[in-house]
């Protein structure tokens, strides 16, 4: 089976000003109109980072709709446009791209993924077309809203139309703290104030010097919370990089902290290598 490698140059982008204009001093109503639609623009890019894009809508230029581009046989295509690169999730591999903003004009790079197989051919045809695809953005525009849209249009005229889903970052009002987790194989019984009979899992902290190496191990204890996008499996030993967000106003019956996975440093089946915790 031929395998596509997509490729991400080296891109050195620059987002040009607004030009002066030539001939004497603007009128006070021209400028104060020029300085609230960059106000404007500024407050869209910015929306444009604080959220999560899903992919929930796709049409031709005649406004037909495109359904195969939600079919993706996975889970929902997501983009996250984030200090001049754009990564995709939800395909059967990691992807991602620079991009650069000129007023309404978007421009986005080949896509670089990595090389896994997917695990089925209609995926793998969906990825190489998505991959082919999203570079040939010409044009963004997001609604304003608690649950904004992002549109892009294409240069045959095609839409894409994406739910914007607010980023750990926006929510709580920055960039979260990294912790490692090591999570022993195997959910023990806890008394949990609101969850009879739960089973939590058993964690201890890790930490690591910058080149990686392991510094120090913490004492095992029970972890009440639960750690999003992260589904333990019995018998599986893990250590775990999370991001650790703090809520400016938690509810009484929760905890102060969300966890969520930024992604997996190590794994282990304990039922076939014979480890224990």
């Amino acid at each position: 089976m031929t395998r596509i490698t997509y490729r991400l140059p080296c891109l050195l982008v620059a987002i040009a000003g607004l030009a002066a204009c030539a001939g004497g001093q603007a009128p006070a109503s021209s400028n104060a109109s020029n300085t609230a639609s960059s106000s404007s623009m500024q407050s869209s890019s910015q929306t444009l980072s604080d959220f999560h894009w899903q992919l929930t809508g796709a049409s031709d230029a005649r406004g037909m709709p495109q359904p195969g581009w939600l079919n993706t046989g996975g889970a929902p295509v997501s983009l996250r446009f984030q200090g001049g690169n754009v990564a995709v999730s939800g395909l059967c591999n990691n992807m991602g791209a620079g991009y650069a903003l000129q007023g309404s004009n978007i421009r986005i790079s080949h896509l670089a993924g990595t090389m896994k197989m997917c695990a089925n051919d209609t995926l793998m045809r969906y990825e190489q077309q998505f991959a082919l695809r999203l570079p040939q953005a010409e044009r963004w525009q997001v609604s304003s809203g608690e649950q904004p849209t992002l549109t892009l249009t294409f240069k045959d005229g095609a839409q894409w139309v994406l739910q914007g889903r607010a980023t750990h970052e926006a929510q709580y009002g920055g960039p979260g703290e990294t912790v490692f987790l090591e999570v022993a194989p195997q959910r023990e019984a806890c008394s949990h104030p609101l969850m009879p009979q739960h089973q939590c899992l058993s964690v201890r902290e890790i930490s690591y010097d910058a080149s990686g190496v392991k510094q120090r191990v913490g004492q095992w204890q029970l972890f009440y919370d639960e750690i999003e996008n992260y589904q333990h499996q019995a018998g599986v030993r893990n250590v775990l990089r999370i991001k650790r967000y703090t809520r400016q106003q938690a509810p009484a019956d929760a905890s102060r902290y969300v966890y969520v996975l930024d992604m997996v440093v190590e794994s282990e089946n304990t039922s076939i290598s014979g480890g224990r915790r």
